[in-house]
C-alpha cells in the first residue's frame, strides 16, 4: 500500500526510485492511520526510509508525521518538513508513535539537551496515542522516564545480527513469528533484565542470551520498547562498523561482539520477514485501538 509523506521530503523521492508508491495525501482519510515519527537520528532521510518501507509493506494506508523536539539541532535542510513538538505544540491526533534511537548512549539522560521536551512527549503519548514503539536509545530513554531504569554502559559496543527468542508468543506484537528470529543489534549500553520492574505490568516479549533484552511490552502505557533495530537496511551495520572503526583508530570488534562473523560483507537482510511481521502486527494493534475510539464516539 502507498505510504503518505509530506510533499517535497527527500526520502519520498528515494523511496519512489525503489518502486515504492508515495502519496502526499490519502485517498481514504477516514481509514488512514497517522503515525508520528519522532526522528532523533543524524541521518534523518535514511531513518525515514527505513521505517517508511516497513509501515508501507501492509495493506493499510499510513500517513507518517515527521517530528522532532524543539531543542533538537540539525544543520541539515531535511528538517524543513518536520514539526517541532513541545508541551504547547503537540499533534492533534496520532494513532501510533515511533521514537527512534539516537547516538546519545554515553550521556546521562538528564544531560540530553531536549530531555524535558522528550519526557513531555512520552507522557502525552501514554495518554493519547493508541500504541507507541520506542526504538534502541528511544526505548532506553522511555523506560527510564516511566520506570527509572538506568542503562549499563557496555565495555565494548555490541554490533551484529543476533537470534532473538520469543518469550511471550501470546502478545499481539509477536503473532506469526517463529520461536526465534534474527535482529540487528547496535548499541553501547544495555538494560539489565534483573533491573526491570516486571511487577509494573511489564512483559518480556523477546530476548537473546548473547545480546540481552530485545522487546518489552508496557500495557499500562500502550507502549513497546525495542532495544534493537528491525528497521535496519542490509548495509546499515556495515556502514556503522566502518564509521566506528574510522573514528576509533585501532579499535577492533571480536566475533562475539559482532554476533555474525561476516557483518562487513553482509549481503542479505535475513531479518526482513520478521521485521515486516512485527510492524504489520503493530499497525493492526493501533488500527484496532483507532476503531474502538471511533465506535465509542459513534455511540456517544
Amino acid at each position: 500500500m502507498p505510504i503518505i509523506l509530506p510533499n517535497g521530503v527527500t526520502s519520498a523521492t528515494l523511496l519512489r526510485s525503489e518502486g515504492i508508491e508515495v502519496l502526499h495525501r490519502s485517498p481514504r482519510p477516514s481509514s488512514t492511520l497517522r503515525v508520528g515519527l519522532l526522528n532523533l537520528m543524524p541521518e534523518m532521510s535514511r531513518t525515514e526510509m527505513q521505517f517508511a518501507r516497513l509501515l508501507g509493506s501492509t495493506d493499510r494506508y499510513v500517513e507518517i508525521v515527521l517530528a522532532m523536539p524543539p531543542s533538537y539541532r540539525s544543520d541539515r535542510v531535511e528538517t524543513a518538513h518536520y514539526e517541532r513538538w513541545s508541551e504547547t505544540s503537540l499533534p492533534r491526533r496520532l494513532d501510533g508513535l515511533i521514537v527512534t534511537g539516537a547516538p546519545l548512549e554515553l550521556l546521562a539522560f538528564e544531560d540530553v539537551r531536549y530531555w524535558r521536551e522528550l519526557v513531555c512527549i512520552f507522557d502525552w503519548a501514554a495518554r493519547n496515542v493508541g500504541s507507541s514503539l520506542y526504538v534502541c536509545w528511544g526505548a532506553s530513554a522511555a523506560l527510564y522516564a516511566f520506570h527509572g531504569v538506568r542503562t549499563r554502559i557496555l565495555p565494548q559496543k555490541i554490533s551484529g545480527v543476533f537470534q532473538q527468542h520469543v518469550v511471550e508468543a501470546k502478545d499481539p506484537l509477536m503473532a506469526g513469528l517463529a520461536a526465534t528470529f534474527p535482529c540487528p543489534v547496535s548499541r553501547h549500553a544495555e538494560v539489565e533484565t534483573h533491573k526491570v520492574p516486571w511487577q509494573r505490568d511489564l512483559t518480556c516479549l523477546a530476548q537473546s542470551a548473547e545480546s540481552g533484552l530485545c522487546l518489552v511490552g508496557d500495557a499500562a502505557r500502550n507502549a513497546y520498547y525495542m532495544f534493537n533495530h528491525l528497521e535496519y537496511d542490509a548495509d546499515t551495520l556495515k556502514l556503522e562498523y566502518l564509521r566506528d572503526r574510522a573514528r576509533r583508530a585501532g579499535t577492533t570488534f571480536s566475533p562475539e561482539t559482532l554476533g555474525n562473523h561476516n557483518i562487513v560483507n553482509k549481503a542479505g537482510r535475513d531479518w526482513r520477514e520478521p521485521a515486516e511481521t512485527v510492524f504489520a502486527n503493530w499497525l493492526a494493534i493501533i488500527a484496532a485501538q483507532a476503531q474502538s475510539v471511533r465506535d465509542v464516539n459513534y455511540v456517544a
